[in-house]
């Protein structure tokens, strides 16, 4: 998503670095930006470890902050930004969600540069529905003591920036609610669409496919419930289809959803467009997140057919039917997919209409112009 952003603004005719934080986690490897795009622009990364400690919870219980938070602030990072900031005069620097914004004091006090947020979710509102879903008092209680947390952070924070970017007109209701005075402006996900050339040949249909990172709880919390409630459909054959999950960091618990021939739990893939190309029909089964699903934008590009929670396709302008599939219990989902499963003219007929909706609201260049009217209007 920041790689399409930046590929937009550098076909523009602007100069663009990017400072990334990386976080590792598991040992996963951190992805570069394209390679087509690294020598066009000044890039530098750093690395930390952000993984839970049962030590750096229970410490956290004691402090005013959430440790979703906290463990992404490293020294080390903030003098390597301090650094990029004093030596060069930008006009806009551009935070990337909440998780970086603990450093907007440091880079406040070095720069004049006009500061944006790139809200990608209302991130206390991910932990509060979260906390909603649970049963367990424990982890209810817990799970809402963090949304608290991060609410007061999230809207102490909002308060410093000069203007706000946010990916659906939900989110900027709900910023503009909280009584933020920055201006907010809607800029929806971009595709660089030359990249998504779906081949129909190599789709094996039917299929179903999830397609999602797993230390992102919303993630997790969504395939778990799709695999619990229908399992035995998938494996008793009332729902004669093979389902696919593949994705970054899925626990080792997930292979007890192994089926031979019916489920695959295929964790991390070398190729994401390939996969998705390679299956038919995109689950989305999201209860509890809120902003633009990158990935559903991408299916989209990919004209897969897609069946998604309200929810999951939150900002999209979608029509149900007609170019995803809205799904919201376990009837809806699994009405529409008995549908789709045995009519493969219809798939391709709703992939086909999705494709022409990105085309027309997602493609990176009508989106970037968007963007740089909405920076010339902060300087």
């Amino acid at each position: 998503m920041v790689s399409n952003t930046i590929k937009g603004l550098v076909n523009l005719g602007h100069e663009v670095s990017l400072v990334a934080l990386n976080a590792k986690k598991n040992n996963h490897e951190n992805h570069l930006p394209d390679d087509d795009l690294v020598p066009k622009i000044k890039y530098r990364a750093y690395d930390i470890d952000t993984t839970v400690t049962l030590f750096g919870v229970a410490i956290n219980l004691f402090s005013k902050t959430s440790f979703n938070i906290d463990r992404y602030y490293d020294p080390g990072f903030e003098r390597l930004l301090i650094s990029e900031v004093r030596n060069t005069a930008y006009d806009i620097i551009q935070f990337e969600g909440l998780l970086v914004s603990l450093y907007l004091p440091a880079v406040r006090k070095y720069s004049r540069a006009k500061l944006v947020y790139r809200a990608h979710n209302i991130e206390n509102q991910i932990w509060e529905r979260l906390s909603q879903q649970k049963v367990d008092p424990f982890k209810k209680s817990y799970l809402r003591m963090h949304s608290r947390r991060i609410k007061n952070y999230e809207l102490e924070q909002l308060t410093k920036f000069d203007a706000i970017a946010v990916f659906t007109q939900q989110d900027k209701t709900t910023i503009q609610g909280y009584g933020i005075k920055a201006p907010v402006e809607i800029i929806p996900v971009g595709l660089r669409l030359e990249k998504y050339v779906p081949d129909y040949s190599k789709t094996e249909f039917p299929s179903l496919f999830f397609l999602g990172s797993l230390d992102w709880l919303p993630n997790r919390e969504g395939i778990e419930w799709f695999l619990d409630n229908f399992f035995k459909d998938l494996t008793d054959g009332d729902l004669p289809v093979r389902l696919y999950v593949a994705g970054n960091d899925i626990p080792d618990r997930f292979d007890d959803y192994e089926a031979l021939g019916k489920i695959f739990i295929q964790g991390e893939v070398d190729d994401a467009l390939e996969f998705v190309n390679s299956k038919a029909i995109m689950i989305v089964p999201l209860l509890s997140a809120g902003g633009m699903r990158v990935k559903i934008v991408e299916g989209m590009a990919m004209q897969k057919c897609i069946i998604s929670t309200s929810l999951g396709a939150e900002g999209i302008n979608f029509k149900n039917g007609s170019n995803i599939l809205i799904a919201n219990n376990r009837e809806e989902f699994f009405d529409a997919m008995q549908r789709c499963i045995t009519d493969e003219e219809y798939c391709k007929h709703v992939g086909r209409n999705a494709r022409r909706l990105i085309e027309k609201e997602h493609d990176i260049k009508v989106v970037t112009e968007h963007l740089v009217r909405f920076y010339e209007g902060c300087l």
